[in-house]
């Protein structure tokens, strides 16, 4: 399709332009706006629609949103119908709240977005030394999510409307200590049982296979021994690095750069001392500050009288852990790098100078200057390496712009291959074997970007071979790449996984035997219990599992109490099949009051999302919603997870 365009640019245009007119002329505006419908209603509320490209735009971004966070997820698994209704009830549940929002006359005022902005800790990130958020930055993170910051805003703006609609409902909910505790004391439920396992493993000599067995499994369960997808591909990074490869400067150049530099460029003056902390901290008591200070000064007469014992003194005496083992020593540092009081005496001292004392945040110090090491200016060639790097990147970080607005034109116009435009700025192509759609682990760089291996293997990558768009790694960081050979999914052949046909057949015999036996045992011992022949009892609870698989806890203690003893059977697909009697009910396990504040609080929490629930089905109703779509029948919601 693209191919037409390049090559048939202008006359395509004219011809668009035309049937745009014409359908201007032929059914006015409505027909206009049919040629770009949105497809059919998905859902309606308070009049307002949900359209078929409304749902699938949304799902299309659930989907990267979870890829972005699970590299390793493969996507083909979350396209489900399941999935793709529970992404349109969100979508249902947002327009609901937003429209009683408005019913309600709630407004977020610019300061009250503004608050919300500087509390989230991302966009606080962002922040420069001057307290202003870096703009760039800004448009970048709200972009990697497909927004303006003007879309992004009234997002935020939308989401503190919704909280309002809540707010009364969560701000009310509560239950009373006696209601928790009845709750806490059945959750807390003790049983008495007995469980039996029967193991697949133990029915694996029962289970005779033939190798008409084995074709037989394989044609029926083809998608179990695919081979996945692979690529061979190539691609090429711009970045600042890959520019500075391509730069050259002059030695005329540097010199006019260190003769404008020399001051930052010089060495600063370093200072090396030892120290006697005696800590108190700013917040201690002002008696144990007290104490603190005139131990302080008893060894500080100390070392006033005898400079030469300050080492000793420090090893004995310091409570500066770091450095009284090497008898106070700091080693050299420059300033900058010790809270201020400590530094402004220390630049003051002369060599040998034992300081008075320095109060500080930590406590009281004393401080001897061993050493100075004096600002230097470095010659031309004793830096001329550290010039260099330093000119490349800067002049890299200037032609960076330009190189990606030539990359991103070329390797769409050039999109047969990628040599051109690595020429042209003198980039390397890379290539990789093997490549996977999804990430695997130990990839890095862009074989660890899901963006860039989504774009890798799209249907016109695969098919045409052609160059993906240029896209935003990171920032400064740009990828293209193509596909040069390509290997679809497929079934390997029935000789390459005749062993692998063979454990999983024979594992899913032996879990059918498993079941088998452990089944025709419950229906027996339900008639007659006193045939049960079981292992000894065991006492088991929600919070006491005994090792047993919570599958089998939980169905224990949901077994009616009232027709005791009785027998309850649990599949675990694979494994086993358990059989457990229950034979009493027992006192609840004893909670200490850590553990039933926490159980009070989640049965409010509990309450309270009863209560949000209930009332948002009242909006539904009081806003006339209507989802069009039937519901599939959820076999495992993903995307709720």
């Amino acid at each position: 399709m693209f191919e037409f365009f390049r090559n048939h640019g202008k006359p395509v245009y004219a011809i668009l332009f035309s049937l745009i007119i014409l359908a201007f002329a032929v059914s006015g505006m409505s027909g206009y706006e049919s040629m770009f419908n949105a497809g059919e209603d998905v859902a309606k509320i308070d009049g307002k629609k949900i359209k078929q490209a409304d749902l699938d735009a949304a799902y299309k971004n659930e989907l990267e949103r979870i890829r972005a966070a699970n590299p390793s997820v493969d996507i083909k698994l979350l396209d489900t119908p399941e999935a793709k209704y529970a992404t349109l009830e969100r979508l249902v549940r947002e327009q609901v709240i937003g429209a009683a929002a408005r019913a309600a006359h709630f407004e977020t005022s610019d300061q009250r977005l503004a608050n919300e902005l500087q509390a989230d800790p991302t966009i606080a990130s962002l922040r420069q030394p001057d307290g202003k958020i870096d703009k760039e930055r800004y448009k970048l993170l709200v972009g990697s999510q497909g927004l303006t910051p003007e879309m992004f805003e009234a997002r935020v703006r939308s989401q503190i409307s919704a909280r309002q609609v809540f707010k009364g409902i969560q701000g009310s909910g509560f239950t009373t200590n006696a209601v928790g505790d009845v709750a806490l004391n059945a959750f807390l439920q003790k049983r008495e049982i007995q469980v039996v396992a029967f193991d697949a493993s133990g029915f694996a000599g029962k289970v005779t296979l033939t190798d008409a067995d084995l074709e037989t499994y394989y044609k029926a369960n083809q998608l179990q021994f695919q081979a996945p997808e692979q690529a061979s591909i190539e691609y090429v990074v711009l970045d600042v690095e890959s520019i500075k490869k391509g730069i050259t400067v002059t030695d005329e150049e540097l010199k006019t750069y260190y003769e404008q530099n020399q001051a930052r460029l010089a060495t600063q003056e370093e200072r090396r001392a030892s120290h006697i902390l005696i800590t108190a901290p700013k917040g201690a008591p002002a008696a144990e500050r007290d104490k603190a200070k005139v131990k302080a000064q008893a060894l500080l007469d100390t070392v006033k009288k005898a400079p030469a014992s300050f080492a000793e003194v420090a090893k004995a005496n310091s409570q500066d852990p770091g450095s009284a083992v090497k008898g106070g020593d700091l080693d050299f540092f420059a300033r900058g790098a010790m809270v201020k009081p400590f530094e402004d005496v220390a630049y003051a001292l002369k060599k040998g100078d034992i300081s008075a004392l320095v109060e500080s945040d930590f406590g009281f110090h004393i401080i001897q200057l061993t050493d100075i090491k004096s600002a230097k200016q470095r010659s031309f060639d004793e830096i001329k390496p550290e010039l260099v790097e330093e000119a490349k990147k800067q002049q890299a970080q200037k032609k960076f712009a330009e190189a990606a607005e030539t990359f991103t034109n070329a390797v769409y116009e050039q999109s047969d291959s990628l040599k051109p435009i690595a020429d042209k700025l003198k980039l390397e192509v890379k290539t990789a074997t093997n490549v996977m759609r999804n990430v695997v682990p130990g990839a890095v760089g862009a074989l660890a970007n899901p963006k860039f291996l989504n774009a890798i293997f799209s249907a016109d990558a695969i098919e045409k071979k052609r160059n993906t768009e240029a896209l935003e790694l990171a920032n400064k960081q740009l990828v293209s790449g193509r596909i040069a050979q390509y290997t679809a999914a497929r079934t390997l052949p029935f000789a390459d996984v005749k062993d692998r046909v063979r454990d999983r057949l024979l594992a899913a015999r032996s879990f059918e035997l498993a079941k088998k036996e452990g089944m025709d045992k419950l229906a027996a011992w339900k008639l007659a219990p006193a045939s049960a022949v079981m292992p000894a009892a065991v006492e088991i609870a929600r919070n006491l599992a005994q090792n047993l698989p919570g599958q089998i806890v939980e169905a224990a203690l949901k077994a009616d109490a009232s027709k005791l003893p009785d027998f309850v059977g649990v599949e675990i697909p694979g494994r086993a099949y358990y059989v457990a009697k229950i034979n009493k009910v027992l006192p609840p396990v004893a909670a200490d009051d850590a553990m039933a504040k926490q159980g009070r609080v989640q049965l409010s929490q509990a309450w309270v999302a009863a209560e949000d629930q209930a009332y948002y089905n009242l909006l539904k109703e009081r806003f006339k919603t209507d989802i069009k779509l039937a519901k599939p029948i959820a076999k495992s919601n993903l995307l709720s997870q």
